[in-house]
């Protein structure tokens, strides 16, 4: 067996470029309990599997223990204690130290000192993460034997990078909290005794998806199969994954694939169709429900400090906003907004009243169901700080639930973002790390759709890998490296968005109706219309009205002397139509212009026409109204006369040298123009590479806005339909929890009777009813005037000191009929430990008062003098009798003397 001083248990150095292993590493995460699960996974283990293992448990910090020589003895694999920088070798275990963190990056195992933050420490969860970004579809997660729910959160990190996850069955498992938290999120692909998990694990191994090809090439033979995949998906859920990109569904796919241990596309395609349950994990498998509180924190502090305020600003007299989250998976992204407005109102300050209204919507009913209780576990505190979660939180029996405050901002529906109508009037919509996994048409749609679905100079948030492209004509970039963009407020002329038909209207001039309609007759222009085209056509400058980029939109007066089409593919572009002499001086200043956002022009411009060498004043002046034309460029071209006719005639010279000298200062001022704007553009291109490198040449074109009142009708239908669920999901909890109560107050059989703060009925049970005259219009009315049985004249008055002490009073009181009752009255106090009104019981005494007066009486009975003793032992039999109904005792008689 080789022995834990292997040469390789030192650590290695680093090496010149270092990559990321291309065996599969299996990151194992244990708590209490699991020293026997980790033996029993490990010989389950053969010494060549070809896989590393890394083992994180929670251990004492105060003494390095004999952790990694008990583990020895139950595998042939080497056993390391891990080491800072140590390379990760195949068939090798690796334990992590203890009081440390445990990283990795690029294949080698880094040491970082714990962080002295609130809660508990959650190392399984910092080592899954890290094992996710390095090793991607190559990371295995396991989790074993633990309490709390620490690994929970790394693994939803290896599922995102398309790992597989594997969890000990909590039956088997000495403490099964950490099983049973993973489980409960729907993240284990296999569910198992330790034992077969290794099996698992090494069936999953041979198939490797890993190294396979992420997307079938086309035309080749898995294809047809994938697409009859997605057919049967959609038979069986309802929900069409064609518009997916088909690198990320074959991924998924593949993952499905090597869990079940089929080898070809085909197997899978038959297992599918005669397993529905299959359908249904495939499905959810697609969706990627991956999130967290606080994702990205940047963007959220970008939110409160600048987003947010302005808002807020632009509604002076308060009102209320309105935010979408379109997948919104579990609802942490639309907590995590809710937390962020609450917060960014305690620094506004403001002396107006301000609400938030978020819709949150998923086509998962399973993750809008949890989304909906607002219940997570105790490890959301490594996202979480302290005081929100104290803030934000109730902390119930090793959970976290969502505060009222919170919830209460929060409509959770389930909704086709591409299918369904959309919400409207919407002042910030925020879709991170949906459009990544969508083909380019689908995003096509989405992105105009976005901007129809906002306000005026609403705020659209994406994630770190996703950008609105070539939309930039309907959003603008807000500062900073965060994905947010601001609405732009133009009327936009792309063709409507190809969603199904009750979404979008018909185009016209399209199918065989519009060519059936009869042709509306155009009105003859008035006579005012005829002049002003005659001026502009005669004596206006020629004109070129252009978009920020510089395209043409319109052309106005005789533009064919500055303009001419260049040879090659046809371009509507300005600076390449500009004629010989004018281009260079367009590139000059109509980025200047349209920097800067205010008119720059060129006297003396000299121009290569056909007719020879003519001078042209240009101005280029970006238009900021009307609001149509807002973010527009008019290019204003007028006739010149030469300079030589300005200036008088200087000697022939002088002339000469003076147009050189000219003609230099306009070459250097060119020159440092183009350089200033090449620096400029190589930092502009330095910031958008990410942004090139994940929409990879996937070209988007603008598609006109949604703009009628039938759509309008259905976003505000979805709207409604979306509170509607939500509040009989309500109504349903608290029929049920009313139903409840009542149940179990009349199952005591005790009367109760709950007054407010003023000694108003607020409820009482049925048992009341038999002691004070009260009906169901009572509700409401104060205690004094109830007529009650009881001899009680100081009821009200005790239950005022009762509220105002919030000491508990008890006494015993007589009612009618020789009837007796233990009053108890209790403050009443809510939820949120707040006093409001007090309860009163009335227990029924009777029997017990009727025995305390017959013990009395006999015990009187055996004190009376002047009696035999003979006589007083019968006379309190007697009465013991007739109180326990004739099954009293007889006692001998007492000696003479007694």
């Amino acid at each position: 067996m080789p022995s834990s001083s292997n040469a390789s248990a030192g650590p290695q150095p680093p090496q010149a470029q270092p990559q990321a292993p291309s065996f599969p590493l299996v990151g194992i995460g244990a708590s209490a309990g699991g020293l026997q699960a980790l033996q029993l996974f490990l010989g389950g283990v053969p010494p060549a599997s070809g896989m590393a293992f890394v083992i994180v448990q929670h251990r004492d910090p105060t003494h390095d223990g004999q952790l990694v020589e008990i583990l020895q003895r139950s595998t042939p694999m080497p056993v390391l204690q891990a080491a800072d920088q140590m390379l990760v070798q195949p068939d090798h275990v690796y334990v992590i130290p203890p009081d440390q963190d445990l990283s990795l990056l690029q294949g080698r195992l880094l040491l970082l000192e714990p962080m002295r933050q609130h809660g508990p420490r959650l190392p399984i969860d910092f080592f899954f993460r890290a094992l996710a970004a390095d090793m991607r579809a190559r990371s295995i997660g396991v989790i074993l034997s633990g309490t709390g729910s620490d690994g929970t959160l790394g693994l939803r990190a290896i599922r995102e990078a398309s790992g597989s996850v594997f969890v000990q069955d909590p039956i088997t498992a000495a403490f099964d909290s950490m099983p049973r938290s993973a489980i409960a999120a729907g993240l284990a692909d296999v569910v198992a005794s330790p034992q077969e998990l290794a099996q698992r694990v090494l069936s999953y191994r041979t198939f490797e998806p890993w190294q396979a090809k992420m997307a079938p090439e086309a035309g080749g033979g898995d294809e047809p199969d994938l697409d009859k995949v997605i057919a049967v998906l959609r038979l069986q859920t309802g929900q069409d994954f064609s518009l997916y990109k088909k690198s990320t569904v074959y991924r998924r796919v593949e993952r499905r694939m090597a869990l079940h241990q089929l080898p070809r596309l085909g197997d899978y395609l038959r297992f599918l169709r005669q397993n529905k349950q299959e359908a249904s994990q495939l499905f959810k498998e697609l969706l990627i429900g991956v999130t967290r509180f606080f994702r990205e924190a940047e963007v959220w502090e970008q939110l409160k400090s600048d987003c947010i305020p302005a808002l807020l600003a632009a509604m002076p007299g308060g009102g209320t906003l309105r935010a979408w989250i379109p997948a919104c998976s579990t609802g942490e992204e639309a907590y995590t907004l809710a937390m962020v407005f609450r917060e960014a109102l305690d620094q506004c300050k403001p002396d107006v009243h301000y609400a938030l209204q978020i819709f949150a919507t998923d086509l998962d009913p399973d993750a809008i169901q949890l989304a909906r209780t607002g219940v997570y576990p105790a490890n959301i505190s490594a996202d979480v700080s302290e005081a929100r979660l104290q803030r934000f939180f109730v902390q119930e029996d090793g959970v976290f639930r969502v505060g009222r405050d919170i919830r209460g901002m929060v409509v959770f529906s389930q909704q086709n973002v591409v299918m369904d109508p959309p919400f409207t009037n919407i002042d910030l919509l925020s879709c991170r790390n949906l459009l990544i996994y969508l083909e380019s048409d689908l995003q096509r749609k989405l992105l105009p759709l976005f901007h129809y679905s906002l306000r005026a100079n609403g705020i659209l948030v994406l994630g770190n890998s996703e950008t609105v492209g070539e939309n930039s004509s309907l959003f603008s970039a807000l500062p900073g490296r965060t994905r947010l963009y601001q609405r732009r407020n133009v009327a936009t002329s792309y063709d409507p968005a190809d969603f199904p038909p009750v979404f979008s209207r018909p185009r016209p001039g399209v199918g065989a109706a519009a060519s059936e309609e009869p042709s509306t007759p155009q009105k003859a222009p008035e006579l005012h219309q005829l002049t002003q085209a005659l001026l502009l056509q005669s004596f206006a400058p020629s004109a070129v009205l252009t978009n920020a980029r510089g395209e043409i939109v319109y052309l106005c007066g005789k533009a064919g002397m500055y303009l001419e089409p260049a040879a090659g593919k046809a371009s509507m572009s300005l600076f390449s139509m500009a004629r010989e002499g004018l281009s260079a001086v367009l590139n000059e200043i109509f980025p200047k212009a349209v920097r800067e956002q205010k008119p720059i022009g060129r006297q003396a411009v000299q121009v290569a026409g056909r007719a020879g060498t003519q001078w042209v004043d240009v101005t280029v002046q970006p238009l900021l109204a009307p609001p149509t034309l807002s973010g527009m460029v008019l290019v204003v071209f007028a006739d010149a006369a030469a300079p030589s006719a300005r200036v008088p005639q200087p000697a022939v010279q002088d002339d000469r040298l003076s147009t050189l000298a000219s003609e230099m200062q306009h070459v250097r001022d060119e020159l440092r123009t183009t350089r200033d704007e090449m620096q400029a553009s190589q930092e502009e291109l330095k910031s958008s590479n990410e942004e090139l490198q994940s929409t990879n040449e996937e070209l988007q074109s603008a598609n006109e806005e949604l703009t009628t009142s039938k759509e309008e009708m259905q976003s505000m239908n979805e709207e409604l339909q979306s509170l509607n669920r939500e509040l009989t999901f309500k109504v349903g909890e608290m029929s049920q929890s009313s139903d409840d109560m009542k149940n179990l107050l009349n199952s005591t059989d005790i009367a109760t009777l709950f007054l407010d703060d003023q000694m108003h009925v607020r409820r009482f049970t049925t048992q009341a009813c038999g002691i004070f005259k009260l009906i169901a219009s009572d509700v409401g009315r104060p205690i004094t005037d109830l007529v009650t049985a009881l001899n009680y004249a100081d009821l009200a008055r005790d239950a005022q000191e009762v509220l105002r002490t919030l000491v508990f009073k008890e006494v015993a009181v007589e009612g009618a009929g020789q009837r007796w009752f233990n009053v108890r009255i209790m403050p009443y106090r809510t939820q949120d430990n707040r006093i409001d009104g007090v309860v009163i019981t009335f227990v029924d005494i009777s029997t017990l008062k009727a025995l305390e007066g017959t013990l009395q009486q006999a015990l009187e009975a055996l004190q009376a003098p002047g009696q035999p003793s003979d006589s007083r032992l019968l006379r309190a039999q007697t009465l013991l009798a007739s109180a326990s109904g004739g099954h009293a005792r007889t006692f001998a008689p007492l000696p003479q003397g007694t």
